[in-house]
């Protein structure tokens, strides 16, 4: 399941089947794993198919194994997260599928199989991780401002946050550093922010 935040609203990317029962239904993208072939570079191949993004943050979910998942079969999936700074730059490559679409993570269509649930858990992984690491750093681009990562926190924690005790708990962290530059267009310039680091911390930030 594919994240991102485009217009302050959090989306998530999905697909809409060509074959099988399903046809024709909005799911998340996914293939069988081959022989031989590890879990994790499936995953990374499949998305790259299905959403044309070559190197994303992507960590494994959960195992989804009801035996009535699937009509045809007993068909174990193994879920996958993954995030996207750059929403504009998703498409789909695969003949698998007929179209890839962006839709708010609230009103998600009518989906294949089991993939409203997967949906639901991904977006509980999703709030709590921003609770507690630094995982926001991957739907943002290098630099932002500081109403950037607002409005990133407020629209996954689905609230409206308390900006200024927002503001004193994220830069008590440590984790960001101010630049020299600030963003200048329409409205007063905004101070530009990035992450020291990009790479996962376990940390509390709300």
């Amino acid at each position: 399941m594919l994240f991102a935040l485009e217009s302050d609203r959090l989306k998530c990317y999905l697909v809409c089947l060509t074959r099988g029962l399903a046809a024709g239904k909005w799911a998340f993208p996914g293939r069988l794993v081959q022989v031989g072939e590890m879990l994790d570079t499936a995953a990374r191949c499949e998305l790259e198919q299905a959403t044309g993004l070559r190197d994303p943050y992507i960590e494994q979910l959960f195992t989804f194994g009801d035996p009535t998942r699937d009509p045809k079969a007993h068909v174990v999936s193994v879920g996958y997260l993954a995030l996207t700074d750059d929403p504009k730059a998703v498409f789909t490559r695969s003949h698998r599928y007929s179209i890839g679409r962006w839709f708010e993570v609230d009103s998600l269509p009518l989906l294949a199989y089991d993939h409203a649930l997967i949906a639901e858990y991904a977006l509980r992984r999703l709030k709590a991780k921003f609770e507690y690491t630094n995982i926001a750093c991957h739907m943002l681009p290098e630099t932002f401002t500081f109403a950037q990562l607002e409005d990133l926190y407020g629209a996954v924690m689905e609230r409206t946050l308390d900006r200024r005790n927002f503001r004193r708990r994220i830069l008590g962290t440590g984790l960001l550093r101010r630049l020299a530059v600030e963003r200048r267009g329409a409205h007063r310039p905004a101070a530009l922010y990035q992450f020291n680091r990009r790479s996962l911390q376990v940390i509390e930030m709300l």
